[in-house]
């Protein structure tokens, strides 16, 4: 019976199996990135993710709930994924330049072009075999393809155009916004004069009425939504076939409304920020600790006071205009680069690497673990046919039971690296990329150390 080699340092390989290699940097703020998918993910596995879109308070609403509710919209809601757009961007120069060194440029589109088709078809089998209709694989597979077409340009340039393409969420949420104010600003005049008896105008008339439409209209709503998070509770609490039915029609609703093309749209413009930022080495390190130091100041003292403005527009329960509909994706952006700029703060420091270091795992193991969250949340803890705990946990119980669910694959993942080279589903993609079976254990070298 053959040994397993013995463990070694995870941040000591500097290369995958094929040749692809790791900056432990950009390791750590992918592993954390993909351990934070989760808190914004088992809302959606654990309650009904109708009711995460329409009212919050499905899930619960006590102390703890808002307290908690309150930390993931400041601090994680959209960064995760913010961290890994733009680390897929970085991924995306590493790799595109490191073939254009080899090949020609028919030879790089070719396998880039491959490499994402794969992840795309990964990302399916996610959403209709493991049921995860919030899966971000394909969305991911589809964007690269188009931040790949402007991959060769400067920095700034990258910088400039994806900053321009998430304006479209600015300017967009901002008229929408600006539309919304205008109308509340002219319905609550005309019902002062109503109120007043003061003589109403033909047009007072027609606005008058148009307000009494729109509110049926969202009494309309609000009740068919209500009525799609019963039957979504019903569905995912009943048997295999209602929740599998069930997931499949949320994807299905999903794609009905264009919310593809906003994600897609949403994911290629922050991976080519996150592409311009590795070419000026601010992803992985290489600028001053004054640099990194300045920029998570500015980009927190942007986005936390958006972010709570945001969070308290929220939770007033409302239809009046809201105009983080217009700041939502400045504070997206400005959170995550905050984010990014602290971990290359703390990691000049001795404590700050100690305390980082276990996530360069987690970031090597990134798909491994992103699947594993939805096998062990989506699969064991909260469908129908094992624990059966849906509907059960409020907002403070979802979090708590992440905490714990990362905390496990954390260590899993370090347990993992010291004894492989690579994790499952990394192996399963890229040995499809190279067409061959990669190498995933360690081997010895002739001198006896493992490489």
């Amino acid at each position: 019976m053959s040994q397993l080699p013995r463990p070694v340092d995870p941040l000591a390989i500097s290369v995958e199996p094929d040749g692809a290699p790791r900056i432990a940097v950009l390791d750590m703020l992918r592993g954390i990135a993909i351990l934070g998918i989760l808190f914004m993910n088992i809302n959606d596995m654990g309650q009904s993710m109708t009711a995460s879109f329409d009212d919050i308070r499905h899930l619960g609403w006590s102390m703890p709930d808002q307290i908690v509710w309150w930390i993931r919209e400041v601090l994680a809601m959209g960064t995760a994924r913010g961290m890994l757009e733009m680390l897929f961007g970085a991924g995306m120069v590493i790799l595109t330049e490191r073939l254009a060194r080899q090949a020609d440029e028919s030879v790089v589109l070719r396998r880039y072009f491959t490499r994402n088709v794969i992840l795309f078809l990964f990302g399916l089998v996610h959403v209709f075999v493991l049921l995860w209709p919030g899966d971000i694989l394909h969305t991911y597979g589809l964007a690269a393809l188009v931040a790949f077409l402007f991959r060769e340009l400067r920095p700034r340039a990258l910088l400039f155009l994806g900053s321009s393409m998430a304006m479209f969420f600015l300017i967009g949420g901002g008229m929408s916004y600006s539309v919304d104010r205008t109308n509340a600003s002219a319905r609550e005049r005309v019902e002062q004069h109503r109120d007043a008896h003061a003589p109403l105008t033909r047009e007072d008339q027609a606005m008058l009425a148009n307000q009494a439409e729109q509110r049926k209209q969202r009494a309309t709503l609000k009740r068919d939504s209500r009525a799609r998070i019963v039957a979504e509770d019903k569905a995912r609490t009943g048997t295999f076939a209602t929740w599998a039915a069930q997931q499949w029609g949320t994807f299905r609703y999903m794609e009905e409304q264009g919310f593809e093309l906003l994600f897609v749209w949403e994911a290629a413009a922050t991976m080519l920020i996150g592409a311009g930022l590795f070419r000026l080495g601010v992803l992985q390190g290489l600028r001053s600790v004054r640099f990194y130091g300045v920029m998570t100041g500015a980009a927190y003292a942007i986005g936390v006071p958006l972010r709570l403005l945001e969070a308290y527009e929220g939770t007033r329960f409302t239809a009046a205009p809201q105009i983080s509909m217009a700041t939502s994706e400045v504070a997206r952006l400005a959170m995550t680069l905050g984010h990014v700029g602290l971990v290359n703060l703390l990691v000049t420091t001795a404590l700050g690497a100690t305390l980082l270091r276990p996530f360069t795992a987690a970031g090597r193991t990134a798909l491994s673990i992103y699947v594993a969250q939805t096998l062990i949340c989506l699969w064991v803890l909260y469908p129908p046919f094992m624990l059966a705990w849906y509907g059960r946990m409020s907002w403070a119980g979802l979090m708590l039971t992440a905490i714990l669910v990362n905390g496990v694959l954390l260590i899993g993942a370090n347990l993992w690296m010291r004894w492989f080279r690579i994790a499952p589903v990394e192996w399963a993609w890229r040995s499809l990329i190279e067409r061959r079976a990669l190498q995933w254990r360690h081997v010895r070298t002739g001198a006896g150390a493992i490489a």
